[in-house]
């Protein structure tokens, strides 16, 4: 793509958001909060400001390759991707609709990350399958770094919950 088909930043900065997420990929980076800005430097290169959701997360090189693929498909190769960890990403950065997206593929979104902790007497985050409070945490790893298992007692079916931080 030569400079003159080269995207504008407000719509690279639609393409870099609509990136999905390698891990959940039902959401998007734009979902997700992990993208700070997409801006031109000082010395005229494109660049993709990013906070990884924690430093050991599998995904971050897939991010980074996948955000790098977009910068190239939209006339800027020489685009680059920078990785910013202050402030640290909080799921407080994930959008209404990046919620939405994962209690409909069956992943219960995480709480206010700043909220005093509930004590709820044995009643755990709603099933999305059956609805009950009466869930309890199978243990602390889930299918993705970022999430834990809980199992609803009512309907005895386990479901994905993703973390607060």
């Amino acid at each position: 793509m030569s400079a003159a088909l080269r995207l504008d930043l407000g719509r690279l900065r639609a393409r870099v958001g609509a990136v999905p997420d390698p891990e959940l990929p039902m959401i998007t980076l734009a979902d997700l909060g992990v993208v700070r800005s997409v801006r031109e430097g000082a010395d005229g290169v494109v660049e993709v400001v990013v906070t990884p959701t924690y430093l050991g997360c599998p995904a971050l090189p897939v991010m980074e390759a996948d955000l790098r693929t977009v910068l190239a498909e939209c006339g800027h190769p020489d685009g680059r991707v920078t990785w910013v960890l202050s402030p640290a990403w909080t799921t407080d950065w994930i959008s209404e609709a990046g919620r939405r997206k994962l209690a409909d593929h069956g992943i219960v979104p995480p709480g206010d990350a700043g909220a005093p902790l509930t004590v709820r007497l044995g009643l755990g985050r709603p099933c999305p399958h059956c609805g009950s409070v009466a869930t309890r945490p199978v243990g602390p790893f889930g299918p993705t770094g970022c999430q834990t298992v809980l199992v609803c007692t009512a309907c005895q079916e386990s479901f994905p919950h993703m973390k607060a931080v």
